[in-house]
């Protein structure tokens, strides 16, 4: 491969960084651009690649829950960036968390220690024509800039129902929350006793909280777009208003959480996780949120612990935006109608730090590929990985749902073929996973010397 046909890769984030490792690790050369240092998205914060924007973690790691086994065959197959999350892990209990700017800052060295990757710091505005590359993948994730959105609305039709809300969480610091009233301790003693800091309230402590969510003022979504979230990152006050116990079984689940104080569950618990290594910042577990900068922080501080506490970032929402990938792309995420252009990573309609890196993996997969007279190597459907390209080209929807809009999903075991044998549903979940990754093994076996895994 010479220099004179590199693959373009227009935007440095999570898919866009795996895509761009994969292929030069392969011997094809590539430019990657990014926007930033002379520009951001309203929800960036930092000038670093592959940046987390809301949340540090990766999810859990549990083999028996769907994004845990994606993580696990991707570093099977040899995934760059799920080896640079691992080495930078904060302590999470079953989850992999990391500290976000070790991790942007390891996969920046990922990127200059490739000499065929040449990385270029300018905004892309227009999607580049076939005369400009021969492959060019898309991976400007949910809040590509608006210039080259409308670039892309015009290539893919009208995207303007394609959008969700995404919230996040505030941070906080960590000697400012009151070791006096909070208390170390992970979900039945999962991982290490210090993994999470957690406030735990009473009754009427909670249900006081509860009244001064549902009654704050929220950030409004524009009069001319209907506010709709994604359910698996909904903003606290959107779930409170669905019933008073509704936080108290989600993420202020008390659940497994003794209070060494009392030997006993609270009512309900704020969980607090850290955000880097030396845990001097924490992330508020599941409270993404659009309220008001000021409720927020008169709101929060009402729970025991946070009475003073110094807020690093507020929450905040911003809008995702995401293609038709069923309707638009074919078995390659090639555009059908400009087969040069693939697109890559959460604006296809994955949802998730480690489903976007998987899209981006599966992507330089497929351009490899191709540059060499290979067939399609995707893993089966039964694997993590599978499963994502089968969502992303909507395989696995419903007959009766098979010409509506596209839904953007975390990695989840409703996206996997049905095991061929009746379980017990307790032993559905480990068996969906063993599936996977014996599939992923086998499939390895006989096209990873293909494909340079």
């Amino acid at each position: 491969m010479t220099k004179k046909d590199p693959v373009w890769i227009i935007g440095a984030g999570l898919a866009g960084c795996e895509t761009a490792i994969q292929l030069a690790r392969r011997g094809i050369d590539v430019r990657l651009f990014e926007m930033k240092p002379q520009k951001r998205t309203p929800a960036q914060s930092s000038d670093g690649y592959a940046e987390l924007v809301c949340s540090n973690s990766f999810r859990s790691s549990s083999l028996s829950n769907a994004v845990g086994v994606i993580k696990e065959e991707m570093r099977r197959v040899g995934g760059a960036l799920i080896q640079a999350a691992d080495e930078c892990r904060v302590p999470a209990g079953d989850a992999l968390a990391v500290d976000r700017d070790k991790f942007s800052e390891a996969v920046g060295s990922l990127l200059r220690a490739e000499n065929r990757i040449e990385i270029v710091e300018e905004e892309v505005t227009e999607l580049p024509t076939a005369k400009d590359a021969k492959d060019v993948v898309i991976a400007t994730g949910p809040l590509t800039a608006p210039a080259l959105a409308q670039s892309i609305a015009e290539a893919c039709g009208d995207v303007s129902k394609l959008y969700f809300y995404d919230a996040i969480a505030p941070i906080v610091s960590a000697d400012s929350v009151d070791l006096e009233k909070a208390y170390f301790a992970s979900r039945y003693g999962k991982g290490n006793a210090t993994d999470y800091l957690n406030c735990p309230l009473n009754e009427e402590q909670y249900n006081l909280f509860v009244d001064e969510v549902i009654a704050a003022q929220k950030v409004d979504a524009h009069e001319f777009e209907s506010a709709h979230f994604f359910e698996g990152c909904l903003p606290i006050e959107v779930i409170a208003a669905r019933g008073r116990d509704s936080l108290r079984f989600g993420c202020m689940k008390p659940v497994g959480l003794d209070d060494p104080r009392t030997g006993r569950w609270p009512y309900a618990v704020l969980q607090l996780r850290a955000e880097n290594l030396d845990k001097t910042a924490y992330n508020l577990v599941g409270f993404q949120t659009r309220l008001k900068w000021g409720d927020q922080k008169r709101i929060f501080s009402m729970i025991p612990g946070l009475e003073n506490v110094e807020f690093h970032r507020l929450g905040q929402i911003h809008r995702n935006t995401y293609i038709d990938s069923p309707q638009l792309l074919n078995e390659w995420f090639q555009l059908k109608n400009q087969p040069h252009i693939s697109f890559a990573g959460q604006i296809t309609g994955v949802e998730g730090y480690v489903e976007s890196t998987a899209c981006g993996l599966l992507v330089a997969w497929m351009i490899y590929a191709r540059r060499n007279g290979l067939p399609l190597p995707i893993p089966p459907p039964t694997t993590a990985l599978g499963a994502l390209h089968s969502h992303v080209l909507g395989k696995r929807r419903a007959e009766t749902s098979s010409n509506e809009n596209h839904v953007p999903s975390n990695i989840n075991w409703g996206l996997f073929p049905r095991l061929e044998k009746k379980v017990r549903k307790s032993e559905r979940k480990k068996l969906y996973g063993e599936r996977a990754l014996f599939d992923v093994n086998e499939w390895q076996t006989r096209h990873g010397e293909q494909l340079a895994l």
